[in-house]
């Protein structure tokens, strides 16, 4: 039995206010045990005013690194040393210490191109324009990882016109905003249509867009993961496309951060998306 000493130097934890909700401890625990780890993953709930105080004094408390979610991705920019993606996105949903500096990152983007490389690993082939709904946090790390994957064009509907606008303004001439009332047509020329927003989600307007413009070959990514099936996904498989669900890019995002704390990497299985799954349902 390791001693109180290890057993703290293998902690983890995910930061949030509140944070009742994170299915993060679910997922790393279960690799924990997977992996036969003398080693815990917990939640913190943690009020906006006490986020620095207890993100200086991470280390103190026994954690290798943490996991941070909403409210407090942007402020855990200025609290660590971020790396581009992080500053690219303007947020940070990873911590951990390297040579005792204290480092960030966001994982988003990486596990939105796995899900979709392991779900459909052709979804980029001449692939050269992509359309994004959604221009807040998650549409930053979804047009930066198809930057990074060489899309050419990507043409971000919002309804707040000017918000689209930033992302051009941050991310160069690939972007090519919209207003939101021209996202329909925009479909007849994309290969990739991403949903960024909370439309479809559980509690919200669902996202209503008729998708018989967007090309046969094309994909259908919606981030939201409560529902698994959203109405979105409802019309992408009755027409046939090719589509990945948002609980793909929650489980993969999870991989960089427990790969930094515990040193080993784990796999994103059939049995831990039907871990989750089940908890997500029976709720």
């Amino acid at each position: 039995m390791a001693d109180a000493a290890t057993k703290r130097a293998c902690a983890a934890c995910v930061i949030g206010w509140p944070v009742e909700h994170s299915r993060s401890p679910l997922i790393h625990n279960h690799w924990i045990k997977e992996f036969g780890l003398d080693a815990e993953y917990r939640r913190e709930a943690v009020p906006p005013e006490q986020f620095a105080a207890f993100v200086r004094g991470l280390a103190e408390r026994g954690y290798v690194g943490a996991n941070v979610t909403v409210p407090h991705k942007e402020a855990a920019l200025a609290l660590a040393v971020p790396d581009e993606r992080a500053r690219a996105v303007g947020a940070a949903n990873t911590l951990w210490y390297e040579g005792g500096t204290l480092r960030a990152t966001n994982t988003d983007a990486e596990g939105f191109i796995a899900n979709l490389d392991a779900c459909l690993p052709d979804w980029d082939r001449g692939l050269r324009t992509a359309v994004v709904l959604g221009a807040g946090g998650a549409a930053r790390s979804i047009v930066f990882a198809l930057i990074g994957r060489g899309v050419e064009r990507i043409l971000v509907a919002n309804r707040s016109f000017e918000r689209a606008v930033a992302l051009r303004e941050k991310f160069g001439s690939p972007v090519e905003p919209r207003p939101w009332e021209e996202a329909p047509t925009l479909l007849a020329g994309a290969g990739l249509l991403v949903n960024t927003t909370t439309l479809g989600m559980a509690g919200q307007p669902p996202l209503a867009l008729d998708l018989d413009r967007l090309p046969a070959q094309g994909v259908v990514a919606d981030l939201v993961y409560v529902p698994l099936d959203t109405a979105l996904l409802k019309a992408a498989r009755a027409r046939g496309l090719r589509m990945v669900d948002g609980l793909g890019m929650l489980l993969h995002q999870a991989v960089g951060g427990f790969a930094r704390w515990f040193g080993v990497r784990p796999r994103v299985t059939q049995a831990l998306r039907a871990l989750v799954e089940t908890d997500l349902t029976s709720k």
